[in-house]
Order: structure tokens, then sequence, then C-alpha cells
């Protein structure tokens, strides 16, 4: 009998599921594969709920991992760390505005003094170039945020000063 309970109740929880889940993505298709994916998730474990507690609390919790998770795989999916010798992967935007020659020369100037510069400053200058957050580079590199900052800023000043004739 436990199972027509725990099936009526997740029925009855389909609704406010599907409109966190819109909450959670904006967009109705990811919603809808976020709600089949939650109900899926909660039938596999339908022996680890315990009766006569929060049952809409408990689906809201799955719903929450799930989408959490499945955001932090795109993430780790999408991160691209340069790990040639030279930096050649510096990962501009393909957007970046250097379509004309003036421009191409700029980039390579810019790696020129990009690569000139300690490995300590390079690092996590590209890294955060390659669109790392501070912290991030920080936890990867097991530095202080604050030196990752400051090194990432001394790096920004370096560009700017010996950039300063070709603007």
């Amino acid at each position: 009998m436990k199972s027509v309970s725990f099936t009526k109740d997740l029925i009855g929880v389909q609704d406010e599921l599907l409109r966190f889940a819109y909450k959670l993505t904006a967009n109705r298709e990811e919603a809808n594969g976020l709600l089949q994916e939650t109900t899926l998730k909660a039938l596999d474990n339908e022996d680890k709920y315990i009766p006569d507690t929060n049952f809409k609390g408990w689906m809201y919790t799955i719903m929450r991992n799930i989408f959490i998770n499945n955001y932090r795989k795109i993430v780790r999916e999408q991160t691209f760390v340069d790990q040639t010798d030279n930096l050649y992967h510096l990962n501009l935007p393909q957007d970046s505005g250097f379509d004309s020659t003036e421009g191409a020369y700029d980039l390579k100037e810019m790696r020129r003094i990009v690569n000139s510069l300690p490995k300590e400053y390079k690092v996590p200058f590209s890294m955060h170039v390659s669109g790392f957050k501070y912290r991030e580079i920080a936890e990867r590199l097991n530095l202080p945020l604050g030196t990752v900052k400051s090194r990432i800023f001394f790096t920004r000043q370096r560009l700017q000063q010996e950039l300063k004739d070709f603007v």
C-alpha cells in the first residue's frame, strides 16, 4: 500500500514541481525535462522516503539538487584550461573585435607580452581571460584569493602600459 500512497503524492505535486522547474530553468522544454528527471529519481528512490514527512519538500530538494548538478556539469564541460607551453590557445571570444589587421597585430602583441611574464602571472591571467572566476582560479592553483586578484591586476596594468602606443 505504501507504493499507492507514494504515487498519489507524486502525481499531486507535479503541477507545483513544474512551476518550480520553470523558475529554475526559465525554459519550458528544460523545465519539462527537469520535472521528468526529478520524477524518475523519486520513483527510483521511493524506498528512501520516510512516510509522514514533508513529501513536497523532499521532491523540491531532489529537483534543486538535479538542477545544480546539471548546471555544474555544463560549466565543467565548457571550461578549458590552456595547457600549452606558450599559451597558444589564450581563448579570446570568437567575436573579440580583432577582425582587422591592426587588431590581429594587437592580439599578437598582447600574446607576446603575456608570454613574456613569469608563469605565476601568466597562468592566472590566462585562466581569467578563459572565463574562470577569481575564486575558481585560487582553488585550482591552490593560491590565496588576494594573490590571484593582484596577479591578474598586475598583468592588466602591464598590458595597458605596453600597449598604450597601439591604441
